[in-house]
């Protein structure tokens, strides 16, 4: 049943200090298809008035609606009618928006909302939700030239991995419109480089491709940051990467979850191949 917005109540109101285990709760059983939201609200303790809730007629919460950064998480749980969120009009006004995500069906309804509001999207992509919670497979493990070697990043990989970090920004990341920011791409790596868990691959001497984690929610990491130098494609390279990494992620006794763009045909085929299937359609959409 397709999903309509209705402007009655029950109303949507900002999560008290006290129920915030409800809300992590209500995350948590959904956990698989809103890691990118369960991780900012993880890291939004002490920020009650980013997180507003839904509450059914038994009183439990329905759905959530996140702002974190200026973006938007909807989380809207399995409801067939979300009540527009009356605050947002004020919210808005005040507050700019970059950018919601969430499953596509989620998002399809916060952009009529945010529409209504004066907000008109300047790019939607969509993606694959993908997951991964078994042993990769065997094959994928063995892919790639033989002289490949995958490692944990070295002090002298900066320079290296920060050019795979900015072309994946470029290539992956930046909505169609934005500037690339050189600065902000080497803040990035060098965060990526001390807060993440990162596999660098090396061939002939080269860094060629690096991998990483890009959120943790409660029991679960999202992958993030995979990139294969252009000249070095189609070797394998991007499935072994994927594949040892994920056993690697695997191993720590955590899932794992990625979004693909549905346009990146070879990702989606790599991921497919390294033992990921797809969960859901997901969304980002930028103002």
């Amino acid at each position: 049943m397709k999903r309509r917005l209705i402007n009655k109540s029950p109303r949507w109101r900002k999560i008290p200090k006290d129920e915030r285990y409800r809300a992590e709760a209500f995350l948590n059983a959904r956990e698989k298809l809103c890691v990118a939201a369960s991780a900012r609200f993880l890291r939004m303790k002490g920020s009650q008035g980013h997180v507003w809730h839904l509450s059914d007629p038994e009183g439990d919460i329905s759905a959530l609606l996140l702002h974190s950064r200026s973006s938007l998480f909807p989380v809207f749980g399995k409801n067939n009618h979300v009540p527009g969120p009356r605050f947002l009009n004020r919210f808005l006004g005040k507050t700019p928006i970059h950018a919601l995500q969430g499953l596509q069906q989620d998002a399809d309804l916060l952009e009529t909302l945010m529409e209504n509001q004066g907000y008109f999207a300047e790019e939607r992509i969509d993606y694959d939700l993908m997951s991964m919670d078994s042993t990769p497979k065997p094959e994928a493990l063995k892919a790639g030239p033989a002289g490949l070697v995958l490692r944990p990043p070295a002090p002298s990989d900066g320079d290296g991995l920060f050019a795979l970090q900015a072309a994946y920004e470029q290539e992956e990341v930046l909505p169609a419109n934005a500037v690339f920011n050189p600065a902000s791409s080497r803040l990035n790596i060098e965060h990526i480089l001390s807060s993440e868990h990162i596999l660098v691959a090396e061939l002939d001497g080269q860094v060629v491709g690096k991998i990483n984690t890009s959120a943790e929610s409660f029991t679960r990491y999202q992958i993030g940051g995979v990139y294969v130098r252009p000249d070095c494609r189609g070797l394998g390279i991007g499935l072994r990467m994927t594949a040892v990494f994920a056993k690697n992620i695997l191993s720590l006794g955590r899932g794992i979850t990625l979004f693909v763009k549905k346009r990146n045909f070879a990702a989606r085929t790599v991921y497919r191949k390294a033992g990921f299937s797809v969960l859901a359609d997901y969304r980002i959409t930028y103002y």
